[in-house]
């Protein structure tokens, strides 16, 4: 209960910071650059390696409960088909077997898209 808490501030924080600021060409722009490759921007700093090895690699480096592997483009593919909102929409409200957030419970919106370009891509595998 108390992460389902917690997991609806964060979301709801960041849906109202994500919009601070932009113009709506700004976030149109970028919405078309991201269209053909999600999460192409993104880039993972060494610190956010650590905590990627916190919390996300529990699942993802084994494939545990399903999820997909890093570097594992055939079982990434259809999920960044589905584009950035939905993908970051799952990872922030969990989805199937996967915790909301990932259990990255001091995670932002981009230490979240960094993440998930660094498993779809191998780009640490």
């Amino acid at each position: 209960m108390r992460i389902g808490i917690v997991a609806a501030i964060v979301f709801a924080s960041s849906t109202l910071l994500l919009g601070c600021g932009k113009s709506e060409s700004q976030g149109s722009t970028t919405k078309t650059a991201n269209a053909s490759q999600p999460f192409a921007d993104a880039t993972i700093t060494d610190a956010g390696k650590q905590r990627w090895a916190r919390t996300c690699a529990m699942c993802h480096v084994r494939g545990e409960g399903g999820a997909p592997k890093i570097g594992d483009s055939a079982a990434w593919a259809p999920r960044l088909a589905q584009g950035e909102a939905v993908l970051l929409e799952h990872t922030v409200n969990g989805f199937g077997n996967m915790p909301p957030l990932g259990y990255c419970m001091d995670c932002e919106r981009e230490d979240l898209r960094a993440f998930i370009h660094f498993m779809a891509t191998g780009a640490g595998a």
